[in-house]
């Protein structure tokens, strides 16, 4: 059984920047693909990010490209999202969660989800 568990989000105004986090327990977590994805009101989840198990490899959804950085710290079992430059568009609920394979970016491909965290962009 794997535990996630995020933080830092909150309301930020928009040019604004927020990071989340997320601790984990319960796997070996510099041997775990980990990542974000979102989900706003009425939508479907979505990816965001996700990084190997050294965190040197990294890709991100398109939307977010240049935005934000997804960056690990195995010894903490922790990992991070940095969210610069955040548009109202980014309003969503942020989960931290286990990807099963590198380079998977499908809510199908996540086998153990955190229990999510707010961000909240305003205009």
């Amino acid at each position: 059984q794997v535990q996630l568990v995020e933080s830092g989000g909150g309301l930020v105004q928009a040019g604004g920047s927020l990071r989340l986090s997320c601790a984990a327990s319960g796997r070996t977590f510099s041997s775990t693909v980990m990542g974000w994805f979102r989900q706003a009101p009425g939508k479907e989840r979505e990816f965001v990010a996700a990084s190997s198990y050294s965190g040197v490899s990294t890709y991100y959804a398109d939307s977010v490209k240049g935005r934000f950085t997804i960056s690990r710290d195995n010894a903490k079992n922790t990992v991070y999202l940095q969210m610069n430059s955040l548009k109202p568009e980014d309003t969503a609920v942020y989960y931290c969660a286990t990807i099963t394979r590198f380079g998977y970016s499908g809510t199908r491909d996540v086998d153990y989800w955190g229990q999510g965290t707010q961000v909240t962009v305003s205009s």
